[in-house]
């Protein structure tokens, strides 16, 4: 039996015959292979993640070190190759070559899709699994872990369930989770950086299954000497996400949502991020609606049965303001202070919400009395 070999570009993916190897790979053990001289050559930027800083230094090393880091927090690198996928699992349009056309396409008609039976049943089913990923991962969280090693659990329990991970390659993200530490607002890329005690993590899971997505995430403790003003913040985010949810149900405006949000941020001194939303979410990876999570927004649309979409408020230790990295993904904020964020999949009911992420009995992590 023939393997079937996919280039490495991660704006390509294509079946190939090449036996075109990337020489620096080479020398570490790994073997990447590209169509052809020019698809080495667009890719090699993002491919030039996966190498070390020399032949002679294999030590984890901080690829933009003219960078204005806004706190203590570095990439790692080089990251590992990207996790590949079975043949017999369905993939999204963007798995090969980073493009979500689909969803490009169905941007432009502004609506909201409304579910019928049979396919909330799959969202469901979808949703489920989501769950049961972000636990397993959420169970392995300690000191001295690395990120990497949490993408491999999500990745493999992902793929265990006939699944692909949404964020492999959208838009050429390289991983199958995004691990956002301490200041790390959202989009957080793994790799070789270590958890550590005191440390604050949000991992955020999304899979594709039987032509449905999922997408649910938590921040969870690192250890146990965890100081107040991050218990504070992580806790203000968890709140906040549940109150928006108690306001769910038919009738309800998607731009009211944000005016609970920020008052209990603002209570309990903290801010809210503006940059990012929450969004329509199913058949799409992310659609209409658009969901601020600050107050005063104008974002149009009213809540009827049959609507599936995210509340996932991202809440600031200090200032709402964020700064991305040159990986063009990870966003911290502007004062290196703290970020917590919590995500659920919702659905609209006849009468109310149904929490399709919804926790379990089992489920790691959970909330923390704050320290006075």
């Amino acid at each position: 039996m023939t393997t079937k070999v996919y280039c490495a570009g991660l704006q390509c993916g294509k079946e190939t015959d090449s036996q075109l190897k990337c020489p620096i790979c080479l020398k570490n053990g790994i073997i990447q292979i590209f169509c052809d001289e020019t698809c080495y050559k667009n890719n090699y930027k993002a491919h030039k993640a996966l190498h070390y800083k020399s032949d002679d230094d294999h030590s984890p090393y901080d690829p933009f070190p003219k960078f204005k880091y806004t706190g203590p927090l570095r990439p790692h690198y080089p990251l590992t190759p990207k996790r590949e996928v079975p043949d017999d699992i369905p993939k999204p349009d963007w798995s090969q070559n980073g493009l979500p056309i689909e969803e490009q396409r169905n941007d432009r008609l502004s609506s909201i899709p409304i579910y019928k039976k049979d396919e909330i049943k799959k969202i469901r089913k979808a949703c489920m699994l989501g769950r049961e990923v972000l636990d397993i991962a959420a169970a392995a969280i300690r000191p001295g872990i690395t990120t990497d090693e949490l993408d491999e659990i999500v990745h493999n329990e992902t793929i265990k369930r006939k699944a692909y991970p949404s964020p492999l390659n959208y838009y050429n993200f390289p991983k199958s989770v995004c691990t956002s530490i301490n200041e790390t607002i959202c989009h957080g890329i793994p790799d070789k950086t270590v958890l550590k005690e005191g440390d604050i993590i949000n991992l955020d899971v999304s899979l594709y299954y039987q032509g449905f997505h999922a997408d649910l995430n938590e921040t969870y403790y690192v250890g146990e000497k965890i100081d107040k003003e991050a218990i504070n913040t992580v806790e203000t985010a968890r709140e906040c996400l549940k109150i928006a949810i108690k306001q769910c149900k038919p009738g309800t405006t998607f731009q009211s949502l944000g005016d609970f949000i920020e008052k209990h941020a603002t209570q309990n001194k903290t801010s809210v991020v503006k940059t990012y939303c929450g969004h329509g979410v199913g058949k799409f990876f992310h659609c209409q609606p658009s969901i601020p999570h600050y107050a005063n927004n104008r974002t149009p649309g009213v809540m009827k049965p049959g609507m599936v979409f995210t509340i996932e408020p991202m809440i600031n230790e200090g200032t709402w303001r964020d700064v991305t990295w040159p990986d063009d993904w990870t966003s911290t904020t502007q004062d290196g202070k703290r970020s917590a964020q919590f995500e659920h999949t919702l659905l609209v009911t006849e009468h109310g919400v149904e929490i399709l992420t919804a926790r379990n009995k089992k489920s790691p992590g959970g909330p923390r009395q704050r320290i006075k």
